[in-house]
């Protein structure tokens, strides 16, 4: 495998280009530098308890797992994207979890995978090879690897999903899924914006998407759920993948056809270039889906005098907000473990949904103690119905393959930082027992193990 020398931290783009390759994290040797034998971070995790713990094991239970270790695989897309997020979340957990005694015992072995965006299949098959599972990661073409990784058994913990027949898959389960197969995961956003936030706008929806196979799916779904909401989409555009020099043709023809609710399906950093242009021009919509993805310190930054003049809203889906941490003590525990294994760098959203994913891992694991095997960790997971990760999210029921998701939240983007929109909660931080919308269209179906020859039977 190809060793690459970055600081541990992954990627959060709408492409959803992740990162990772053969970069052993937390070894199972000496602690990494700059961290030391104990932690001044508390072992609890909000209400989880006591997570990682010493122990004695003695097996080498499965492929990737010894008495000391656990080789664990994240994905990202790193050498394409240049964003190091999730392999910031895979230290830092990593690390706090190892200082804490490890597993039951075991450490945490981080093994990278860096498809460069397109070499999914060849660190698929790396993975196959050496890893236990893979867990926190996310890649844009992840649809790629997901034949190679049912074949070799694999399960996999993702933070990030992105294509259909990757989404739901076999032995795969999210801590806090941030897509599902065939619901609309945006329905109580989409309905809450044009039906009660804004219902002027129900009649003038507009999108824009990066002309991209992920984000071109991800506008078809968009359109649909609108419709069903009763609003009616008078734009639906693309852009170059890259970006464009010149932003104003959009802004003219957005305003041309009075969009009063925009949603933007493309890289981060592009949406604050279309907001410059609109501001310019001085076109203002009732709101604009940033998506959860721009739910960051540094997008508020970038949008400039547009942070003022622009209505940005997103939905974190039943994640508690980063301002909300003096009263979610989940949230404070990794503003702390950020604070010691990853000083300076900047949390983000898709972090948060890594984290619950290690958290899933870990206590899974644990549950199954010297007898450490891929189908017991898996099924431990499943087991789950109404995880929150120590109180980071709203109860999510992971034995639920179709619509696992019952809650949403807004924020707003404001000159003091992002707040929360007045979307009516009705259970703490979220509103919850929405009804997701069935898309009608098929958008592709999730691969089993059938698929590749296999069945359960052959899962150990």
């Amino acid at each position: 495998m190809r060793s690459i020398h970055i600081p541990v931290t992954l990627l959060a783009a709408t492409l959803m280009l992740l990162v990772g390759c053969g970069r052993d994290v937390a070894g199972t040797e000496d602690p990494p530098a700059g961290t030391s034998s104990g932690t001044s971070v508390p072992s609890e995790f909000g209400d989880l308890g006591t997570v990682c713990g010493k122990g004695t094991p003695t097996k080498a239970s499965a492929q990737g797992v010894t008495a000391d270790a656990i080789v664990v695989g994240v994905f990202t897309d790193f050498g394409f994207s240049k964003n190091p997020e999730f392999v910031d979340a895979a230290k830092v957990f990593a690390s706090w979890c190892n200082d804490n005694g490890g597993i039951a015992g075991r450490r945490i072995q981080v093994e990278v995978h860096d498809t460069n965006l397109t070499e999914v299949r060849q660190r698929m098959r790396e993975a196959c090879r050496d890893d236990f599972a893979l867990v926190g990661g996310g890649t844009g073409f992840d649809g790629l690897g997901v034949k190679d990784r049912l074949s070799c058994l694999l399960p996999s913990f993702p933070a990030q999903i992105s294509q259909p027949g990757s989404v739901a898959a076999d032995l795969e389960i999210s801590g806090s899924p941030s897509v599902l197969a065939r619901h609309d995961v945006y329905t109580g956003f989409r309905r809450w914006l044009v039906r009660e936030g804004y219902p002027a706008s129900i009649d003038k929806v507009g999108i824009i998407d990066a002309d991209s196979p992920i984000t071109k799916t991800l506008g078809e779904k968009t359109e649909e759920s609108f419709r069903a909401q009763g609003a009616t989409v008078v734009y639906h555009d693309l852009y170059p993948i890259a970006g464009v020099s010149n932003w104003t043709p959009y802004a003219q023809t957005i305003k041309e056809k009075q969009v009063r609710g925009l949603v933007f399906n493309g890289e981060p950093a592009q949406l604050p270039k279309l907001e410059e242009a609109l501001t310019a021009i001085g076109y203002r919509p009732d709101w604009i889906d940033a998506t959860n993805n721009n739910y960051t310190r540094s997008f508020l930054k970038n949008l400039g005098r547009s942070l003022e003049f622009q209505n940005n809203v997103v939905d974190l889906g039943g994640v508690a907000p980063f301002e909300k941490s003096s009263t979610v003590p989940a949230l404070r525990q990794i503003e702390a473990m950020f604070a010691e294994y990853a000083p300076g760098a900047e949390m983000t959203f898709p972090q948060l949904r890594a984290i619950s994913s290690w958290l899933l891992f870990a206590e899974s694991a644990t549950r199954c103690g010297d007898e450490l095997t891929r189908r017991c960790v898996y099924e431990a997971a499943r087991a789950e119905t109404s995880w929150t990760a120590g109180g980071l999210h709203a109860p999510v029921d992971l034995g639920n393959r179709e619509v696992p998701i019952s809650c949403f939240n807004i924020e707003r983007a404001t000159p003091d930082g992002w707040v929360p929109a007045d979307f009516g909660p009705d259970n703490g931080l979220y509103r919850c027992n929405v009804e997701r919308y069935r898309f009608t269209k098929d958008y592709g179906a999730p691969l089993t193990l059938a698929d590749v020859g296999k069945s359960m039977t052959d899962f150990e």
